[in-house]
């Protein structure tokens, strides 16, 4: 573990009179992690801390508050928890959940490839994690083992989302710095091409290649050459490597790790519902339909001695959208769903439709939209289920009948059964997240939020204090969550003396200002025989006691005026 002893410093410190620093345990490329002490909570936690060097670097910046912004989203057991967030101009941290265990990258460097059962164990966490960030409408864009900690118990937790993509933000800028290694990026990444939520389902079928066969897909002597095998060369079978590796998981792998996202999965929830049907039966096999039609990309079940198994519904969902945040380009949509679906009968002017497979995908205003311009009078029963919410039940007609309708007078009559989901939830723990974020996953599940505003102490302005029903509470559909929100500390409540600045220059009035928590207000510059920038009066004596934050004007000399010339 690197210890860098310039930040030793900072054991026994206290940040923002809550986190009290235990000692440092890691350091990377931008930032250095602390063991520290929640004084508040009691509970110990992981400080990250944006190193000194890059403080300045804008680009760095961006990238750890995108990371913060992004897990602040997400509450999943899979996913590295955030506590809390400060990103003041001296000091940017973020409160983590401490995490005991190894990166993914280190438990494989000491046992080489993985048993099926470990695969299978690890890569179905990870999708749920896939599964939950990107019904947020984030993507992790840098899934790889470096990214991956196992704990003790086999827990997997998702770290590091310094780079994802947020829905309806700024961007941050992948560079080779960001990505760090090559080895598991997406054809459309490494081209810089337009990415979404099927790039981290390739970057995952990287590392279950490396899991399995203990080899990565792609080497060669340089990064560059690596991504242009990622975006022209086809990976060796894994189970040439390791023949032990049984023949659906091989197919779960290569087709994750297809070029075109169009023939990959479509979504983490249909390729875990795939993985977990190898889970169950590893001897199953699937009939991969062609890659060349561009809507035929799915699975068709047979056991392993070639006969045709009985047929899952689950094994035909075509993933219509994730959320109404984060869509399919519609042009990939209306290919996957609604493309050759229609044939023009001749002698009149009706047509025929053939019903699309809709069970398992989620309905959203845009599949709404699509089915509508697509001749579909749709009409929607919603019922409570263990699924999520919006996820396609049920549909009359069946997928795969035709109706004949004529457009513009006679529309193809579709009902669909839609999950709301679970009527009764085990209330989630919200505190510390942004309020937004927490009546977001409220409405998900169809509870209903409301605010109360309190001043806090030390939980930052707009995130939550606690919630009532308290965690763990169970509620039903339609009931009503009062969250209690930080206005942020009371500056009323606080006082401080404020110091002398006479005689002071301009810079250390500033300092002393901020040191004091008090604010810079008017400056006037006046002619004065003392040394230009030198503080002349202030507009609060000296050791009055103010509210914190009150603002401090100076009369400042701008030196002797020049004398008048004869």
């Amino acid at each position: 573990m690197l210890i860098m002893e310039n930040y030793e410093r900072y054991t026994g410190q206290i940040f923002d009179r809550r986190y009290r620093i235990k000692k440092q345990i890691g350091a990377g490329g931008m930032a250095v992690v602390f063991e520290a002490y929640d004084m508040l909570k009691n509970r110990t936690v992981a400080v990250k801390m944006l190193k000194e060097e890059v403080a300045s670097d804008t680009q760095a910046v961006k990238r750890f508050i995108n990371e913060s912004k992004a897990v602040a989203m997400l509450n999943h057991p899979n996913i590295v928890r955030i506590y809390d967030v400060s990103v003041k101009d001296n000091l940017k941290y973020i409160v983590m959940e401490l995490i005991e265990g190894i990166t993914l990258n280190k438990y494989m460097e000491e046992k080489g490839a993985l048993s099926f059962k470990e695969v299978i164990s690890i890569s179905e966490q990870i999708l749920k994690a896939l599964e939950h960030a990107h019904q947020k409408g984030i993507v992790h864009r840098d899934i790889k083992p470096q990214n991956i900690m196992r704990l003790k118990d086999g827990t997997i937790k998702v770290t590091d989302f310094g780079i994802a993509k947020l829905p309806n933000a700024e961007t941050v800028t992948v560079t080779d710095k960001a990505i760090g290694t090559v080895f598991y990026i997406s054809p459309e990444q490494a081209s810089g091409r337009a990415i979404d939520h099927r790039s981290d389902l390739y970057s995952l079928g990287a590392t279950m290649y490396e899991m399995a066969t203990g080899t990565l897909p792609f080497t060669a002597d340089t990064p560059v050459s690596v991504a242009l095998m990622h975006v022209k060369s086809t990976p060796k079978s894994p189970r040439e490597i390791n023949p032990s590796i049984v023949r659906g998981l091989e197919q779960i792998i290569l087709i994750a790790m297809e070029k075109n996202p169009v023939h990959r999965f479509q979504s983490a929830s249909q390729m875990l519902r795939h993985l977990l049907q190898i889970k169950n039966n590893p001897k199953a096999v699937f009939k991969v339909t062609s890659h060349h039609a561009d809507n035929e990309n799915l699975f068709t079940q047979h056991s392993a001695n070639g006969r045709r198994a009985r047929q899952n519904r689950s094994m035909f969902p075509i993933i219509m959208g994730i959320t109404s945040s984060f869509l399919i380009v519609a042009a990939v949509s209306a290919v996957m769903i609604l493309s050759a679906l229609m044939e023009a009968t001749s002698g009149n002017d009706s047509i025929i439709v053939e019903i699309p497979e809709l069970i398992g995908g989620i309905y959203t205003d845009e599949l709404s939209k699509q089915l509508d311009d697509n001749h579909y009078d749709v009409d929607i029963k919603y019922t409570f289920d263990v699924s999520s919410a919006n996820t396609i039940l049920d549909q009359n007609p069946k997928s795969g009948e035709k109706r004949k309708i004529i457009p513009g007078e006679q529309d193809c009559k579709l009902s669909l059964t839609v999950s709301r989901g679970a009527q009764t939830h085990e209330l989630a723990d919200y505190n510390y997240l942004y309020y937004y974020e927490a009546e977001i996953a409220l409405k998900e599940l169809g509870l209903i939020p409301k605010r109360e505003y309190v001043y806090h102490d030390y939980i930052p302005e707009s995130y939550v204090i606690s919630s009532n029903p308290e965690p763990g509470t169970t509620v039903k559909y339609g009931d009503t969550v009062t969250l209690t929100i930080s206005k942020g500390q009371n500056s009323e409540e606080y006082t401080v003396t404020v110091p002398s600045f006479l005689e002071s220059s301009e810079n250390a009035a500033k300092l002393l200002l901020s040191d004091n928590k008090l604010k810079l207000g008017s400056v006037e510059y006046v002619d004065s025989s003392e040394k230009k920038g030198t503080i002349l009066s202030q507009s609060v004596a000296a050791m009055t006691e103010v509210p914190m934050g009150t603002k401090i004007s100076f009369k400042v000399s701008r030196g002797p005026k020049d004398k008048a010339e004869d």
